[in-house]
């Protein structure tokens, strides 16, 4: 079964448009769960234009499925997972300034650096993944970081989609057919949506989990949160 993680960013996003507690990030989180969401993920930035430190704090006692917080390891990134020590935790490598994250880790560039943060997160028992282009190369070599896992960085894969999938999807079952040979798991992530994630979770049905927030979000504005999850549900199921 591959698990659905919704990332609730989006929710804080329009919280923090007006200031007060509207919509009630913690509320967002636990009804995901309720309607069936198998883990909640979470993106701190620094300038915390949606998702703040202190949500982490505030979220981390109440969920009760899989907890993932994503963010690059800057050292108050990292004090921050090591403090509430989610369940996973996922690295990407973000500018301070990025609108949304655009690229996957060089994983032999920054072997050592990664090695070390992973090693820290590993110790307080804390489940690693990290952020890889579909790129044979980083496929092949993520394992020598000593995380747990890779999140492949789907942004190509969906923007070429509607033109031809077959080749849109290609690299993706090379880059995780080589992952899964190295012992690694294999997370998915950014803009799948319900056009595209079935036809992803078809041609690698060996993914552990994909997170979804953007579309997700977008979709239950129309189809109601509820709805909106087990639609995702749904297209990830392979029967």
């Amino acid at each position: 079964m591959i698990r659905l993680s919704v990332n609730i960013n989006k929710i804080a996003t329009l919280r923090n448009a007006r200031g007060g507690n509207l919509p009630d990030v913690q509320k967002a989180a636990t009804d995901c769960e309720r309607f069936g969401a198998q883990g909640i993920t979470v993106h701190p930035r620094p300038d915390e234009r949606h998702i703040r430190y202190r949500d982490v704090e505030l979220l981390r006692p109440l969920i009760t499925t899989e907890f993932n917080i994503e963010g690059n390891p800057i050292p108050e990134f990292v004090d921050l997972v090591l403090k509430h020590k989610p369940d996973q935790v996922t690295l990407v490598p973000d500018d301070p300034g990025q609108l949304t994250s655009d690229h996957g880790w060089d994983v032999i560039k920054h072997r050592e650096f990664l090695k070390d943060i992973i090693a820290r997160f590993k110790e307080a028992g804390i489940r690693t993944s990290i952020f890889i282009d579909p790129d044979p190369k980083m496929a092949e070599n993520a394992y020598l970081t000593g995380t747990d896992r890779v999140e492949l960085y789907t942004e190509s894969y969906a923007a070429q989609y509607e033109q031809d999938r077959e080749k849109a999807i290609e690299p993706f079952v090379l880059a995780a057919g080589i992952t899964k040979e190295t012992g690694l798991e294999i997370n998915a992530g950014h803009d799948l949506n319900l056009e595209n994630l079935h036809f992803f979770a078809e041609k690698i049905p060996f993914l552990s989990e994909v997170s979804i927030g953007h579309a997700l979000i977008c979709d239950a504005l129309y189809l109601g949160l509820e709805n909106t999850i087990q639609l995702y549900l749904r297209a990830l199921r392979l029967e």
